[in-house]
């Protein structure tokens, strides 16, 4: 089996090797792959993994050889996978692999608002405590605990459920929203709509994905509902958020804070308006590569792999 990695820098920049799939075929990994030259690197592949390059229809027409694709991730809006399933090329993804290490990412960055250490650090490096006719001193307006707010999950997937875990641990008080609301967990929760969640949440983390119904979800309506000392986090997907709303909520002081891993374009455009919103945290789509994270997701691909060559595809979208 040939197989073609499209987009390889992300998962492996050189602290993961790609042992496990290479005992798997002949190997051939692209760090990156612009449109363009999709076809012409992958036209002999039997088998495609891929992150961010789009597998379309008409691309995918290209490519007579191809028998399976392996998404690195768990998203695969960029397959067009009825094209595939038409095709009987099964599509496989990594549904599990980063629950830890995005909720543990949510909590920095709730902490980083409610806390700020390193802005103290540095203050304090520039003689800010030693001239303090005080023994301490604080810049942070929202310096907070945790325990008694409200924290607002929106989508109560594995990720989701984590979130509200960490922050049960915490003893703040969990309100979630899911289509199903069929989840089960070991601590205490109440289940609430969206709109319930903007009104009363202190704290709103976004895990839902992104479908046609969730585009948007947070608009200007919505951030007009939310409280004005709350603080927003999206760590799913850019889309949820009309971003020109958000850098207007956050710069007329509507809002007190958000945080993006996530924005609608990545990399992320010179002309985004939340590159110029205040009082917001805003980061490169980090939140799923801790080492541990990448090592179970380079785990896992070689499972889809192996699955499918066994005839028994797993993980299959």
């Amino acid at each position: 089996m040939k197989i073609t990695v499209l987009d390889g820098h992300t998962l492996n920049p050189g602290d993961n090797p790609w042992t496990p799939i290479e005992a798997l075929g002949e190997l051939t990994v692209y760090e990156r792959t612009p449109a363009d030259q999709i076809v012409a690197r992958a036209k002999d592949a039997d088998i495609i993994l891929t992150n961010k390059c789009p597998l379309s229809a008409e691309t995918l027409q290209q490519l007579p050889n191809l028998k399976f694709i392996s998404v690195l991730a768990t998203g695969y809006n960029i397959i067009d996978t009825a094209y595939a399933a038409a095709r009987g090329i099964p599509v496989s993804n990594v549904p599990v692999y980063s629950t830890d290490a995005v909720a543990e990412f949510v909590f920095s960055l709730i902490l980083d608002f409610t806390k700020r250490p390193a802005l103290h650090s540095e203050l304090t490096k520039q003689g800010a405590w030693e001239n303090s006719p005080d023994f301490c001193f604080w810049k942070n307006p929202n310096f907070t605990e945790l325990a008694g707010k409200t924290l607002g999950v929106i989508g109560f997937g594995r990720i989701g459920q984590r979130v509200g875990e960490l922050g049960a641990a915490f003893r703040m008080n969990i309100l979630a929203h899911s289509r199903s609301r069929s989840a089960e967990t070991a601590f205490p929760f109440a289940w609430a709509s969206i709109d319930e969640i903007l009104e009363k949440s202190d704290f709103i983390s976004l895990h839902c994905p992104l479908t046609p119904e969730t585009q948007g979800l947070i608009s200007a309506a919505s951030l007009a509902k939310m409280k004005p000392s709350a603080f927003l986090v999206n760590t799913a997907r850019g889309p949820l958020i009309d971003e020109q709303a958000l850098a207007d909520a956050l710069n007329t002081d509507r809002i007190a804070g958000a945080a993006c891993d996530v924005v609608s374009a990545e990399p992320i455009l010179p002309s985004n308006p939340l590159l110029r919103a205040k009082k917001l945290t805003l980061t490169p789509h980090i939140a799923w590569a801790a080492s541990e994270a990448r090592q179970r997701l380079m785990a896992i691909t070689a499972d889809n792999i192996a699955a499918f060559v066994a005839g028994k595809p797993i993980h299959t979208v």
